[in-house]
């Protein structure tokens, strides 16, 4: 089966390898492996096991990072939103991955290189060879470059669920007083700054945590929210 020069692919990956037999290994899918006479090279099966160990750490750390007012409920299905079968696959379809995986004769006849669950399963082993390979902060980057699109994506949608505008209606049907909300804190350089808000009505207090004051005052009125008691306000 005649290949592509897998330095096409790299550029697609947007990572060269240090140690090209690693990112052979991550394409093996087994029934390549299966049928191969070479008893030296293994499927990418291992390396796709600690892919998706490592997938599901960056995207959960970029979450909690970029999204304060998610509990974990909400993190966690949002992760599983951003890494499955399906988003993986299209990712995978976007930088070319199926001309570059090997498969078996049988694989090939029935279009393995076009289903999603080869090609879910070949990503996963290529970030667990770029982490091998290059460690964490490279793969973390790597990672965050080609799941850009779908983070910002996450990022329209939890920006329309306005916290504040629902304490507003809450205390407005018992009191007719505005929360208010007030920076107490900043850290990080200006570029990536971190804001801490405190918001106080009533008898409550919240402080919100977040990259932007907007987010952090989100954070801090979904906080209130939970605790909001109309029976103990005073």
């Amino acid at each position: 089966m005649k290949k592509k020069d897998l330095s096409i692919l790299e550029k697609n990956i947007s990572y060269k390898f240090k140690n090209k037999n690693l990112l052979k290994n991550a394409l093996y899918h087994r029934s390549y492996v299966n049928e191969s006479f070479d008893k030296n090279i293994t499927s990418n099966e291992r390396l796709e096991f600690l892919g998706d160990a490592v997938l599901n750490l960056i995207i959960g750390q970029i979450l909690m990072e970029l999204y304060p007012c998610m509990n974990e409920g909400e993190l966690s299905i949002t992760r599983a939103n951003l890494v499955n079968e399906f988003s993986l696959a299209s990712i995978a379809n976007s930088i070319d991955i199926g001309s570059f995986v090997f498969l078996g004769k049988g694989e090939i006849q029935t279009k393995g290189s076009k289903k999603p669950s080869i090609l879910a399963d070949t990503f996963e082993a290529i970030i667990s060879a770029i982490y091998i390979d290059a460690g964490f902060e490279k793969v973390f980057s790597v990672i965050t470059y080609h799941f850009n699109s779908s983070i910002k994506s996450v990022g329209i949608a939890e920006s329309g669920r306005d916290y504040k505008s629902k304490l507003q209606e809450l205390i407005q049907t018992t009191h007719k007083i505005t929360p208010v909300y007030s920076v107490i804190d900043e850290q990080g350089p200006d570029h990536n700054k971190t804001f801490c808000v405190k918001m106080s009505v009533c008898s409550i207090n919240t402080k919100g945590v977040g990259k932007t004051k907007k987010i952090a005052e989100q954070d801090a009125a979904k906080k209130a929210i939970k605790l909001l008691d109309n029976s103990k306000i005073k």
